[in-house]
């Protein structure tokens, strides 16, 4: 990551922190008050990789981050929406899981994997368009991988 955008990530962090920020041009707005000149298809990539979601909290919707949130039930139904968006293709392999992603998406799945702290997963590895999951001993590779076939509608 870039010295650039490790900065202003850490500002969209705080920022988020610190108030509600409601849209990504919010945002944008109020970073570019900060010295960051950037566009909104910038923001919404930061969010994407911070793993930054709107929530309703109070009847305002704002954007959190994941640990402002706390909950494995927000982390599953982001998985959810996020393996039918991206993942092209589930395969297992051995004790590993090989998922296929558009060009430079599997770190997004690979996050959202990883914040999910779904038991079976080891760990991940994730490449630019290839994701390896690494299944803990005794877990029946297969049957997860059909799992992660369903849940991204690749049946």
């Amino acid at each position: 990551m870039t010295d650039t955008r490790a900065r202003r990530q850490k500002a969209i962090a705080d920022l988020i922190r610190a108030g509600s920020l409601g849209s990504q041009e919010e945002l944008t707005a109020r970073l570019a008050e900060l010295g960051f000149a950037v566009t909104q298809a910038t923001v919404s990539r930061d969010l994407d990789q911070m793993g930054a979601v709107k929530v309703k909290r109070g009847g305002t919707i704002a954007y959190a981050l994941p640990e402002q949130i706390g909950d494995s039930d927000w982390a599953v139904s982001r998985l959810e929406r996020i393996l039918g968006e991206w993942v092209q293709s589930v395969e297992a392999a051995g004790n590993m899981i090989v998922m296929k992603t558009p060009p430079g998406s599997a770190h997004l799945v690979g996050l959202a994997l990883d914040q999910a702290k779904l038991p079976e997963i080891a760990g991940t590895v994730c490449g630019d368009d290839t994701l390896f999951l690494v299944m803990r001993d005794g877990v029946n590779t297969r049957q997860i991988a059909d799992r992660f076939r369903g849940l991204s509608g690749r049946r």
